[in-house]
């Protein structure tokens, strides 16, 4: 049985304040027709990714609509030039970039990264690493992919994949390959589910972008 708009309200609400990260009473929760929306004022950008995570983790969000805004407190602010510098040296500290030029640019706190590597989990972990920087207001990562078509094998490889993580809905999971990209469709009934499927499709050798055509049915 779905959720009431109500009873999914109430849900996200508990979810936010189950994490330690957050402050709840900062952020407003409204659902129309099981699309979640999200406004307030944060901190910093790790509060607005968390609340974002935390929400998608709600059986029955079936989208999510995200009116957080980062104001950072003027004891914290830095300037983009010291975010720059802290975001480069950060990068270069990171095993798994070694040997990759990534470029950063920063605009009133905001961090855009250029470049590119051969994995997406490469790629995500730039992101997550900057995400925490003092000042640091949200992040475009335009960082891409290198990468060689794909072989048709790789679809079996990904549905093997996802019986390792034990995806109930693993059968209503289609695989199929363009390129250099695995597109995924079918259905599932949560988010969750279709976050493990797209994951563990992005951790394939050789993928450059997983085009996630899946559908939440609650």
């Amino acid at each position: 049985m779905s959720k009431t708009d109500t009873q999914l309200q109430a849900d996200v609400i508990a979810e936010l304040q189950w994490d330690p990260q957050l402050d709840a009473s900062q952020i407003g929760v409204q659902v129309n027709d099981g699309v979640v929306s999200l406004n307030g004022v944060l901190t910093d950008a790790t509060q607005k990714w968390s609340a974002e995570r935390a929400a998608l983790r709600v059986e029955g969000v079936q989208a999510l609509a995200v009116a957080l805004t980062v104001v950072i407190p003027a004891t914290e602010q830095r300037s983009d030039s010291d975010i720059s510098h802290a975001a480069a040296n950060a990068l270069q500290l990171m095993g798994t970039l070694k040997g990759h030029a990534i470029k950063v640019m920063v605009e009133h706190g905001w961090i855009t990264l250029a470049g590119d590597v051969e994995w997406d989990f490469q790629r995500q972990a730039a992101s997550n690493v900057l995400r925490h920087l003092c000042g640091v207001t949200g992040i475009s990562n335009a960082i891409s992919l290198r990468s060689k078509p794909l072989s048709h094998a790789i679809e079996q490889e990904v549905q093997t994949a996802l019986k390792r993580r034990a995806i109930r809905d693993i059968d209503s999971i289609t695989v199929s390959i363009d390129g250099a990209d695995v597109i995924l469709g079918g259905s599932v009934h949560s988010w969750s589910e279709q976050a493990l499927a797209r994951h563990a499709a992005a951790g394939m050798p050789g993928v450059r972008k997983v085009i996630d055509n899946i559908r939440i049915i609650i």
